[in-house]
């Protein structure tokens, strides 16, 4: 069983990794011509961000599983933090929305990452884009400093989630609100899937049941709790094959078991 420092320091040296690879070697693999994370295909999850407003190619590295800013309702001059932000594409997304007289914050804890968003911001020129080192589940911001959260494919890969939400909670003002952009389980994956390193950065194997997701995001306090955008992932079956055998996996695909993104809009 891994620890959540086990955890941590996964997702850390596997996004790590990423942040130093173009788009095209993360989505052929999570690590591309590494093998770091053996075949951890992301464009299973992703969705195309290129006509909208404030993308930029370089900030791209194709690892989100949905456009949680599309969702938002960010508003001119609005405060927006970005939670686990990589190289900045949806802080860039935000952005446009906020305008010159609003900010958003891309918080990550990898340096790597961190490194990369700073670069793109600077080549940018974005004076109200900040890129901040923390932990999501003991985040360095002030409470009731944030009129907006989101984050993409992120907070699946947090060990705490209960934490996780309940400083989102905290940071948000009290008319505040988040969309964030996560994948969940119906039913339960097999356990090589769930104890794999290489699921657990894919997105997969740190998941939690869809109706436990929610659940904690209601015992963190929040209200008006709604799913504004939800779709099925088929991993492919030669990824799956890594963790089971033809038999297993001919059980998985026949049993009530999905794996699916989700969009969850909810206020404080």
């Amino acid at each position: 069983m891994k620890t959540k420092k086990d955890i941590k320091d996964i997702v850390n040296e596997k996004y790590s990794r990423i942040a130093n690879q173009s788009k095209e070697q993360n989505q052929s693999s999570c690590c591309g011509s590494t093998g770091c994370c053996g075949d951890v295909d992301y464009t299973v999850f992703s969705e195309d961000y290129t006509k909208i407003e404030g993308y930029n190619s370089d900030a791209d590295l194709g690892l989100g599983c949905g456009i949680p800013t599309e969702f938002a309702k960010i508003k001119q001059g609005d405060t927006v933090l970005d939670l686990g932000s990589g190289a900045g594409n949806d802080c860039f997304v935000a952005r446009a929305a906020v305008g010159g007289e609003g900010k958003v914050i891309g918080l990550d804890f990898s340096d790597e990452m961190l490194k990369k968003a700073n670069e793109n911001a600077t080549k940018l020129g974005y004076g109200n884009v900040e890129f901040i080192k923390g932990d999501i589940e003991n985040m360095p911001l002030e409470t009731n400093t944030v009129d907006v959260v989101i984050s993409n494919c992120v907070l699946n890969l947090v060990p705490d989630k209960q934490k996780a939400f309940a400083e989102i909670y905290r940071s948000l003002k009290d008319d505040g609100h988040f969309s964030v952009s996560d994948v969940v389980l119906l039913g339960e994956l097999p356990d090589k899937l769930k104890e794999s390193a290489e699921m657990y950065a894919g997105c997969v194997a740190g998941a939690v049941q869809k109706d436990e997701y929610l659940d904690i995001i209601k015992q963190a306090g929040f209200k008006n709790i709604e799913i504004q955008k939800e779709k099925r992932i088929d991993v492919p079956d030669d990824i799956l094959l890594n963790f089971m055998n033809e038999q297993e996996l001919k059980n998985f695909k026949n049993s009530n078991t999905g794996i699916f993104s989700i969009n969850v809009f909810a206020k404080k």
